[in-house]
């Protein structure tokens, strides 16, 4: 079976490393057929030299995720468009279970499941999606992908950093609305893919490492430098699916929600009580902007996309290599992990301390993933806080529990479960 054509929509403003350090994790992808689009300024235009003509790229010097994600989208030669964000870190097996539902012909999207920085713990999994602009827990049993209907009103969340659609579906559609240029961009595709009655796939085993990175709107511990338009975009989305909704009772919800979340950070001294009467104001600035700010009526987007550009030449086909180590050699096994990942393997390393520390990952910049933790701790949400275990026990069950996201060879071919309502 040919398999089907991926483009990667990667948006970046003012984050050249990290840019950087997506790509490498993008790399390791096998997905036998994807191309990559790269939107972004003046700084992310230099940081791509490494990879030439091998990246499609797109300036966009505005603020502006939705319309940058549009300049992608039209700069997009698959049938499926992918999106990460710049601070993402996609696990090597994440493209090819991300796209496999799009085999149904019927599923029009598909969402991932995205882990916070580090700590390996869950930011996000599935979600419904509803009018208002809040989101609801879905409970899913299980690895294997599931196939849900939407409905008008009630969308299935997608991520934005970890997220695909059919550029058909997209571009009919007219791409992400700009009037968000920040926040609840994606939840606004949902709710117009819910209008449509879409199915959309939620994919377990599609994860990526989503941090936090400082930006204009939050610093690099999450708090808030400005909250205007987390305002504005709330404003946006009442006024485009809220209708039937006290779009002031949802606004009023909402900045209690943001006040009490400033109260925790001046709680923990990381803002000073200044800092909460001034962020406040920024929300309801952003809010009252909002209310005023022009929608454009969404058109299709219809420029012809250009020739597909594969991102691999060749497929890399060594296989995916774990290694474990005490503290005192890890530098030498650390040596031996990057030189393998130059080498076309994925590498993982993991580091075992004799306690019960918690267990940390990272993506080093030479390709290489390394967990760091007690050789008693927890690695997981749900695991126990201590647990005896002998050193090549502990790494033998790490290695299989990861085998699945790291090693493409070893994701389940089952298909999706049949759609529910």
């Amino acid at each position: 079976m040919t398999p089907i054509r991926v483009s990667v929509v990667i948006v970046s403003r003012g984050r050249p490393g990290a840019l950087r350090l997506c790509l490498t994790a993008l790399a390791q992808n096998r997905h036998p057929a994807f191309e990559v689009i790269v939107v972004t300024d003046a700084e992310g235009e230099a940081a791509l030299a490494p990879w030439g003509d091998r990246i499609r790229l797109r300036r966009c010097d505005e603020a502006n995720i939705s319309r940058a994600r549009n300049i992608g989208i039209e700069a997009a030669a698959g049938a499926i468009v992918a999106f990460l964000d710049d601070d993402a870190l996609p696990e090597p097996g994440w493209l090819a279970a991300l796209t496999a539902p799009f085999e149904d012909e019927d599923v029009a999207a598909a969402g991932g499941y995205v882990r916070g920085p580090g700590h390996l713990g869950w930011q996000w999994r599935a979600r419904a999606a509803f009018a208002d602009g809040s989101s609801r827990d879905l409970v899913l049993e299980g690895d294997a992908p599931v196939v849900l209907r939407a409905r008008l009103g009630r969308g299935i969340k997608t991520e934005g950093t970890n997220m695909a659609v059919r550029r058909s579906v997209l571009t009919a559609l007219g791409g992400f609305d700009p009037a968000y240029r920040f926040y609840l961009d994606e939840t606004d595709l949902n709710l117009r893919l819910a209008a449509q009655g879409a199915r959309t796939a939620i994919v377990p085993l599609a994860q990526v490492h989503h941090g936090y990175l400082a930006s204009p709107r939050r610093r690099a511990d999450r708090v808030p430098r400005d909250l205007g338009d987390i305002g504005a975009s709330l404003a946006v989305f009442l006024r485009r699916h809220g209708a039937r909704l006290d779009g002031n009772a949802r606004i009023e919800a909402e900045r209690a929600t943001q006040r009490r979340r400033l109260l925790h950070h001046l709680h923990w001294g990381r803002i000073a009580p200044g800092d909460v009467g001034r962020l406040m104001a920024s929300f309801d600035a952003g809010v009252s902007e909002g209310r005023l700010r022009p929608l454009e009526r969404l058109v299709p987007l219809d420029e012809p996309p250009p020739p597909f550009a594969t991102f691999h030449d060749e497929m890399p086909d060594r296989p995916a290599v774990w290694m474990a180590a005490w503290p005192q050699a890890a530098r030498a096994r650390m040596a031996e992990a990057a030189a393998l990942a130059a080498q076309g393997h994925v590498a993982t390393l993991l580091v075992l301390w004799p306690d019960a520390r918690r267990h940390r990952l990272r993506f080093d910049p030479p390709g290489v993933w390394v967990q760091s933790g007690g050789l008693y701790g927890p690695a997981l949400p749900g695991d126990p806080r201590v647990r005896y275990w002998r050193f090549d026990e502990r790494a033998a069950f790490e290695e299989a529990r990861q085998r699945g996201l790291r090693d493409p060879s070893a994701l389940s071919n089952a298909s999706a479960a049949p759609p529910k309502d």
